[in-house]
């Protein structure tokens, strides 16, 4: 298994209301087949693609809960980083809690309100596949208040943030792992800024992305199993790709790469 520097994407899953259905949607869409779900973890369910781990769904135990994809990111110490959550002024949503064998996990907001988590592996590392059609391939952090979340990230998991024109007056940068270059290059995701082209109601979020082979058969076929297109497909120097809901209510994007690996995509 491969594992992971600290605050870089190391698994991602999402929060349904309806598991089976869930599966039904990913199974088709990305070919993913699973595992047993997990009862002593509500019921937590792995995807597979090819007998890789690529996902994981799980069904929500509160309706009033988001419908969500959420993103993980890695660290050797979960305790450590829900300490600099604090002291960076996020907020500490659940953990750090042992989950068996499989590792250790939290759940933090920053302070903009993005959710996203960290996990600190045990027997679970993380992906076995991704930057491949039908993995994870990228993320990206949208927010309105970058004064404080750039900060934020930094202290938190060391990230270099490198500006990057977007040619659409978006205000974008790119997260590289600490003790990297802050460049394209070295980048495992992305940091938005929310402007006026986003509804006022629409909270700050993590978007993630997913590799197919192609943009517009992928989001064929999620019209076809009952989401729909919100943005795209459009055309980008790192692939083509497409912002879409699934047919639960659950935001993702998926892209045709241009490149083997994935690189800032907004």
């Amino acid at each position: 298994m491969a594992s992971f520097a600290e605050g870089v994407p190391c698994w991602a899953d999402a929060m349904l209301p309806d598991l089976e259905a869930g599966k039904r949607f990913y199974g088709e869409l990305f070919g993913w087949t699973f595992g047993p779900p997990d009862e002593q973890s509500g019921r937590y369910t792995q995807a597979f693609l090819d007998g890789d781990a690529v996902a994981g769904l799980f069904p929500k135990t509160d309706g009033r809960m988001p419908t969500t994809w959420g993103v993980y990111l890695a660290t050797p110490d979960a305790a450590a980083v829900a300490g600099r959550v604090r002291e960076a002024g996020g907020q500490v949503i659940t953990g750090p809690v042992s989950v068996g064998d499989a590792g250790v996990m939290g759940q933090a907001a920053d302070p903009g309100g993005a959710v996203f988590g960290f996990w600190q592996a045990g027997e679970h590392q993380g992906f076995e596949r991704q930057g491949r059609p039908g993995s994870y391939a990228w993320m990206e952090m949208y927010t309105r208040d970058k004064e404080a979340v750039d900060p934020f990230y930094e202290r938190v998991f060391g990230y270099g943030i490198q500006p990057i024109d977007t040619g659409d007056d978006l205000e974008f940068a790119t997260w590289s792992p600490a003790g990297k270059p802050a460049n394209e290059e070295t980048a495992i995701g992305g940091r938005c800024v929310m402007d006026s082209r986003f509804p006022a109601e629409m909270p700050p979020y993590f978007l993630l992305y997913f590799a197919v082979e192609d943009c517009d058969e992928a989001v064929r076929d999620v019209s076809r199993l009952g989401g729909r297109c919100v943005f795209g497909p459009m055309d980008t120097p790192y692939g083509r790709i497409a912002t879409v809901v699934d047919d639960q209510g659950a935001s993702f994007a998926v892209i045709a790469l241009a490149e083997p690996e994935a690189g800032p995509v907004t």
